[in-house]
């Protein structure tokens, strides 16, 4: 280490320089010892924030449980087990028939203008039941415009997904979310309009809805509507609270967190009646 001498200053007055200088040394390396615990304390915040942080989100992600295909559609699970996928309007029609409708599964639709389109999913080409066929049959009649307009009862065909064609025959057009359909059909008549509503419990009431064949074996609590001009929103309020009523205490507050607006979803042309 080397020091510079002052020579105007005696020997005394430069180690008198030189120990207030030390001692000033001494309080910077102090302040600066200080600031140095200071931020590593503030470090050690930040990182124990951003893992509680990184522990809230890995909760929330497993908490939140992401939809599945066929729930942006109208969906439902047979008695026999089956998938069955149904369109809510002219877009996901479209979407059913061109992006999910396989070799092996069945096309459903109503005889009535207005109609969606539904599907029986079967990737393993298993014979499918004729409980599922009309089950299917069923909704597909209850979700067409013959709900609103009050029919009691609606005719349902099926076919191959081969005889559903986009193509027209010449001069013809085919409007979005319509298909062709070409051969045989297969009938199912007079069916009656009617759509049962159920609350699944596990960790948290889920709303599912169909025909009561296949919601009841696949539901703690459920509900039936049929044709009536209560509005979706009242009548799925009513719904809320009937299943309530019927519900076991430790049930309670899951199916109060349920928004009603996942239960009128359900209801065909936003209006309909409770009949048990």
């Amino acid at each position: 280490m080397k020091f510079t001498i002052d020579l105007k200053k005696s020997v005394f007055g430069n180690a008198e320089f030189y120990y207030e200088e030390s001692k000033r040394a001494k309080e910077k390396v102090k302040g600066a010892r200080k600031a140095l615990e200071e931020t590593l304390k503030k470090i050690g915040e930040l990182e124990k924030n951003h893992e509680i942080s990184k522990a809230g989100v890995g909760i929330k992600e497993k908490i939140t449980r992401g939809k599945r295909w066929y729930e942006t559609f109208r969906w439902f699970y047979s008695s026999d087990k089956f998938l069955v996928v149904g369109g809510k309007d002219a877009t996901t029609n479209e979407i059913l028939i061109k992006k999910h409708l396989e070799k092996k599964d069945l096309v459903f639709h109503a005889d009535i203008h207005g109609a969606p389109f539904f599907i029986i999913k079967n990737p393993e080409n298993l014979e499918i039941p004729e409980g599922t066929k009309e089950e299917t049959a069923q909704m597909a009649a209850t979700y067409s415009s013959a709900w609103k307009s009050g029919i009691g009862g609606c005719d349902v065909y099926y076919v191959h997904p081969e005889q559903v064609s986009k193509t027209p025959p010449s001069g013809e057009y085919i409007a979005k979310g319509a298909f062709m359909i070409y051969g045989k059909k297969d009938w199912f008549r007079g069916l009656k309009l009617e759509i049962t509503i159920g609350f699944k419990i596990n960790d948290e009431a889920m709303v599912i809805a169909g025909p009561e064949s296949a919601i009841i074996p696949n539901s703690d609590y459920h509900v039936k509507i049929g044709i009536g001009d209560e509005k979706s929103g009242e009548l799925s309020k009513k719904i809320k609270e009937f299943i309530l009523k019927k519900a076991k205490k430790e049930d309670i507050e899951k199916i109060k967190k349920v928004d009603i607006q996942e239960i009128q979803g359900f209801i065909p042309a936003g209006k309909g009646r409770l009949i048990g």
